[in-house]
């Protein structure tokens, strides 16, 4: 869960980095430096990468599958990119409104990099609307309407050394709305030896999806139900379009990683779990791995209880019985389900407490017992 941008512990993670006191853009005969707080309008706005002109000054979007056609001075679905004049423009490149040093358990990926740190950031705004949005405060809402400070890609990767985090993670409201900031800041952290991930809904389309793939290390995907009508109906979305997306993720030989979030009564059949696990073995390979979380009441979703253990126990087993080699449990601290197990010994790997990795047995990507190389990023 992320809250919009604190500054004072914005403050403690730039002081220890080189891009503290910079100037970074022009703002007429003014400056803006990096870490100051701003409002979408005080930036030059960029032009967006994946669109097309129409006739009239319109524009069409081609960068999420809601390809919102946009008449002259509207914005989009998401509420970040406007037309103007018939150029259509992104609003939130390098306006960071939460930024936060992670552990990479947190986002989570369980098979990259156990135990390093991950400077995570946000731009307003998102291209779905779930109901159980636990980022609400900053993923609905526009970037005007939320506190935001100027942290340009390279200043990000200055600021990922200062924190001593091997990683960045473009997470907590939608990476697909600001995929050009997405994109550049993956290019600074690679050139700057750092691991690029990204955690996201999936609802994007095919061409901007490959054209930043080859930048990063590993993506996270929420998938939010094995059923268009849930995806319809709680999340203003459609399944097939994040189907596809880890499709194509896999292919591209990028680290892959499931989350469910499992709601009682909307997504928690056993039916449902049978047939997503039996889907991502079929498509994506079974040692893709995919992350049970338990759901808590938020948002516009507070009339139902969180998840009973026993329902994500139960998903955890299925997932398991359907050949699944890495199925795990998420918001159940303290739980088996948390720890990564060897799927030829059933040697613990890497045993966690919540965020925490209290034992790293792995030798070289190996199981230290019987040697069977378990898939991952881990160097």
């Amino acid at each position: 869960m992320s809250r919009p941008v604190d500054r004072r512990r914005f403050a403690a993670l730039l002081a220890g980095s080189a891009a503290a006191g910079a100037v970074a853009a022009s703002r007429g005969e003014a400056s803006i430096r990096v870490g100051e707080v701003v409002n979408s309008g005080e930036l030059p706005a960029r032009e967006a990468s994946w669109y097309r002109k129409l006739e009239a000054n319109r524009v069409e979007c081609q960068l999420c599958p809601q390809s919102c056609k946009v008449a002259d001075a509207e914005r989009g679905t998401c509420g970040v990119r406007e037309n103007r004049g018939g150029t259509y423009f992104t609003l939130v490149h390098s306006l960071a409104c939460s930024v936060h040093a992670d552990p990479i358990e947190k986002k989570p990926f369980f098979h990259v990099m156990p135990g390093e740190l991950a400077l995570s950031y946000a731009a307003a705004g998102c291209n779905v609307e779930c109901k159980f949005c636990q980022n609400w405060e900053i993923s609905q809402f526009r970037p005007e309407q939320v506190r935001s400070l100027y942290l340009p890609p390279e200043a990000l990767v200055s600021m990922a050394k200062g924190a001593k985090a091997r990683l960045t993670a473009a997470t907590y409201s939608e990476p697909v709305v600001f995929w050009e900031y997405v994109r550049d800041a993956a290019e600074a952290a690679r050139k700057a030896g750092l691991a690029a991930t990204v955690v996201s809904n999936g609802f994007i389309q095919e061409t901007p999806l490959k054209e930043v793939l080859p930048l990063l290390r590993a993506v996270k995907v929420d998938l939010k139900s094995f059923r268009d009508t849930f995806y319809r109906d709680q999340v203003r979305g459609r399944l097939e379009p994040v189907l596809k997306s880890l499709e194509v993720i896999r292919g591209a030989g990028v680290w892959l990683e499931i989350v469910v979030l499992v709601i009682p009564t909307l997504n928690d059949s056993e039916t449902e779990i049978r047939d997503l696990a039996r889907w991502v073995k079929t498509n994506l390979g079974r040692e893709v791995p995919v992350h049970f979380t338990r759901f808590h009441p938020t948002y516009r979703l507070t009339d139902l209880p969180p998840t009973p253990v026993a329902t994500l126990e139960r998903a955890w087993s299925v997932a398991r019985a359907e050949g699944l080699d890495f199925a795990y449990l998420g918001n159940v601290p303290g739980h088996p389900g948390e720890s990564t197990r060897c799927p030829a010994c059933d040697a613990i790997l890497v045993k966690r407490l919540g965020f925490t990795v209290l034992d790293n047995r792995l030798v070289d990507g190996a199981c230290p017992d019987c040697h069977r190389t378990i898939p991952g990023v881990w160097r």
